[in-house]
């Protein structure tokens, strides 16, 4: 009889046009070029719905989080990226979600205003870049409150690639040898 083997998970937070979609796609690749099994949940849209669910009290966005987490376990899976703007502030949540045994992981990405800005700039190409860069500015100032214990990492000036090679070391995913 196989042991249970608990959850292994990097929660990835960062206001919106810090990088975290493009980390978690680039730490997917690595890991999968290494074979390690895994699977990533992007979390921003796990509630994605207006009238918003969180305003009215309701955590769709954790209870889609474990629907989900179950069936990837039943398949195997027990190494998770995730990622969510909040996620840091919100990991015993989001933990509680994932079921028992949780190991986790926390980053918060960082960048500048400027290099938010442009960031969303590039992406945003409709009538909201205004409403996003607002958004993304206070996210920031909201996410300073993160635990100390919380690896923050730095987006601006660095590859992305340089990013995920930092992020699965430190997190004892990958030594630093088979990210070269």
């Amino acid at each position: 009889m196989q042991a249970h083997t608990p959850t292994d998970v990097i929660f990835i937070g960062g206001r919106s046009g810090v990088g975290k979609s493009s980390l978690a796609a680039e730490a997917h690749q690595m890991l999968a070029r290494a074979d390690v099994r895994h699977a990533v949940i992007e979390g921003d849209n796990l509630d994605q719905a207006y009238p918003e669910p969180w305003r009215a009290g309701v955590d769709l966005a954790e209870q889609n989080l474990a629907a989900m987490w179950k069936n990837y376990r039943a398949a195997g899976y027990s190494r998770l990226i995730f990622t969510n703007t909040v996620s840091v502030l919100r990991v015993r949540e989001l933990a509680a979600a994932l079921g028992t045994e949780v190991q986790p992981f926390t980053v918060l990405l960082t960048a500048t205003d400027a290099t938010a800005a442009h960031r969303l700039a590039q992406r945003e190409v409709g009538t909201a870049l205004k409403q996003h860069i607002d958004r993304s500015n206070a996210a920031a100032r909201k996410l300073d409150a993160a635990p100390d214990t919380v690896l923050r990492i730095t987006s601006d000036g660095r590859s992305v690639s340089d990013v995920a090679r930092e992020v699965l070391a430190r997190a004892g995913w990958l030594c630093l040898r088979k990210l070269a």
